[in-house]
This record gives structure tokens, C-alpha cells and sequence, in this order.
């Protein structure tokens, strides 16, 4: 991976669209038949949630290759506290780049401006064997369980990093992914075709059907 060339920077209004196309092209296929993702960013721009400050791009000779974003969220903490922490993403780096380690330093800049910001933890839905990296664990070895999960279901999806150290230790309750990131399909549907037609597909490994 060369990075002389690459930079982490604020996303621009200007760019939404191809920004949106970007992620769009991410996550084509990879979960579902199709993707929502693109849609979702739409939607969370002007969510009352969404930190501005923590909303990146990555140019690599002039060219978006990769894109991250925060939510400001909350535990429901079992002694009836709300604890804020963030949640993260969409996430992505375009196709042809991905597994290069471009994901990687995106995700180490974001985390570190967002512990820059004071900010105490970030709580999200993603793979342990790559997050794991970047400083992730279970959530549930924070004492942190995930909405709506029944007991006793797998919970391996559902990943905690402290960016302050110890601000989750006397923490234990429930996580509340923001309400903006409900985003019904015939929203998503209409919202796709101002996109270039792509075939949608179910493929092995898809998590929806």
C-alpha cells in the first residue's frame, strides 16, 4: 500500500452524490441482494445524531476510494443512567481496493479524531477478525448487550472500543443503535434508481435475504 498519496479528510456537500455512489458500490451484493447503505448516509446527514466533525473521506491520487461516519448514541445503563458513547458507519473502501490496508488506516484516523473530540467509546455491528485490529472486542466483555437481542442468541457481531480507558468500567446495560439507521426498503428502493442500473443478486453469505 502506498499512502504518499492518499488523504484523510472532511467530506464536502459537494460530493454526497459520489460519496453515496462509493458506498453504494462497497456494499452491492455483500449483504443482501442489492445494499442500503448509500441511502442510510443520505438519510443520517441531516440527523440531529450525526457528528459532522467526524465525517471523512479518503482521496487516493485525487480519487474517493474510501468514506467513514459517527453517531452520537446511548447505553441504557441497568442503574438508569444514559451513558453517550458513538456508533460507527457506513464504512467502506472502494472495491478494487479493498483487504490493502486502506480500510485500516481510515478506521485508526477516525478513531483517533473522535477520542480527540473526548469522546468515551464506540459501539458498532462488524467482523471481529478484522476490527479486531483497530482495538475492538466483544461489547459483551464490557458488560454491554445489544437492543432487542434475545438471551442467549449470538452476539458476535456486536463490537466496543474505549477511545477514553476505563469509561465503560462501571457501565453495564443496553446499546441503542439511532433510529436514523431504520430505513425502509421502498425508501431505498425509489432512492436507488437515481444510481446506474446494477443487477441485484442472492449470493452465499448474504445475512438478508
Amino acid at each position: 500500500m502506498n499512502t504518499n498519496d492518499v488523504i484523510i479528510r472532511s467530506e464536502k456537500k459537494g460530493e454526497y452524490r459520489e460519496v453515496e455512489n462509493l458506498i453504494r458500490e462497497s456494499f452491492w451484493n455483500v449483504y443482501r441482494p442489492g445494499c442500503s447503505e448509500h441511502y442510510v448516509i443520505h438519510v443520517l446527514r441531516d440527523d440531529p445524531a450525526f457528528v459532522k466533525e467526524l465525517d471523512f473521506v479518503m482521496e487516493k491520487g485525487g480519487r474517493l476510494i474510501g468514506q467513514n461516519m459517527f453517531m452520537r448514541t446511548v447505553i441504557n445503563a441497568d442503574d438508569g443512567r444514559d451513558v453517550n458513547v458513538l456508533t460507527m458507519g457506513p464504512i467502506c473502501i472502494t472495491p478494487d481496493l479493498k483487504r490493502m490496508g486502506y480500510g485500516k488506516l481510515l478506521l485508526d484516523y477516525s478513531l483517533k479524531k473522535a477520542a480527540e473530540m473526548g469522546f468515551g467509546a464506540v459501539l458498532f455491528e462488524g467482523n471481529i477478525d478484522f476490527y479486531s485490529t483497530c482495538g475492538f472486542d466483544y461489547a459483551r466483555k464490557f458488560g454491554i448487550r445489544y437492543h432487542d437481542l434475545p438471551e442467549g442468541a449470538d452476539d458476535s457481531f456486536f463490537l466496543c472500543r474505549e477511545l477514553i480507558p476505563g469509561y465503560l468500567d462501571s457501565v453495564t446495560g443496553v446499546y441503542q443503535t439511532p433510529k436514523g439507521y431504520y430505513v425502509d426498503d421502498k425508501d431505498v428502493e425509489e432512492f436507488d434508481r437515481l444510481f446506474p442500473p446494477k443487477e441485484k443478486l442472492k449470493l452465499p453469505g448474504q445475512i438478508f435475504g
